[in-house]
C-alpha cells in the first residue's frame, strides 16, 4: 500500500514526529511503502477561494505556484493518507490545515448529482498530540476531520490523540504500543 503522511508540526523532533514515526515505521516493517512529507520546510499559501481549480475536475489544477499541488498530486496516487500534528487551540496546526484547505481542488460538485473526487476511496487517518486531555480540547479536530470524508468521499481509517504529552523522551512503550497499534487498524 502506498501511504503518504503529512507532519503538520514545527518540530521535526517533536512528541507528533515520535509517535508518527513509530506508525511509519509499523507501517515499513509491514511492508507498505511510506513517505512522509514534513510540512514546516514547504512553501504552503492558503487557499484564494478563486475557484479556478473546479475548472479542471480531473487535475489537482491549483493555480497557485507554492508546494501544495505537488504534495496534493502525491496524496492523489496514496491509498492512505495520514493526518498528524500536534492541538493547536482546538485545531491542527497552520501548516496541517493549510493543506487540508486546498484540498478542496480534489474534488467537485459537492452535494450535486455529479460530486466527483480524485481522492475518492482513500483511507485516511487523524493522529494528534497534545498536552491536555481529549475532553474540552480535542474534539474539534477530529469533528473536523471527520467531516472531510464526505466531499472526499474517502474512508475514515482511524483517528488517534495522544494527550498529556510534554517532551518526546516521556513517550513510553503505553504510548508506542498504541502507535503500532493504531498503523494495524488504519490498514485495514
Amino acid at each position: 500500500m502506498k501511504v503518504i503522511t503529512l507532519q503538520g508540526s514545527p518540530r521535526k523532533n517533536g512528541n507528533t514526529a515520535q509517535v508518527l514515526s513509530w506508525v511509519e515505521q509499523e507501517l515499513g516493517a509491514l511492508g507498505h511503502e511510506v513517505e512522509s512529507i514534513f510540512l514546516n520546510t514547504k512553501n504552503l499559501k492558503g487557499c484564494l477561494a478563486c475557484g479556478q481549480c473546479k475548472e479542471k475536475p480531473d487535475t489537482v489544477g491549483c493555480i497557485q505556484k507554492d508546494d501544495i499541488p505537488e504534495i496534493l498530486e502525491k496524496m492523489t496516487r496514496a491509498e492512505l493518507v495520514i493526518f498528524a500534528s500536534p492541538l493547536y487551540f482546538w485545531g491542527v496546526s497552520a501548516q496541517l490545515k493549510t493543506v487540508i484547505d486546498r484540498t478542496y481542488s480534489l474534488y467537485v460538485d459537492y452535494h450535486q448529482p455529479g460530486h466527483a473526487s480524485l481522492v475518492e476511496g482513500q483511507r485516511q487517518a487523524l493522529l494528534v498530540t497534545g498536552g491536555g486531555p481529549y475532553e474540552n480540547n480535542a474534539e474539534a479536530a477530529f469533528t473536523a476531520f471527520g467531516r472531510l470524508q464526505k466531499p472526499h468521499k474517502a474512508v475514515n481509517a482511524g483517528e488517534l490523540f495522544i494527550g498529556s504529552c510534554s517532551t518526546p523522551d516521556q513517550l513510553d512503550e503505553r504510548i508506542k504500543d498504541k502507535a503500532i497499534a493504531f498503523a494495524h487498524k488504519i490498514i485495514g
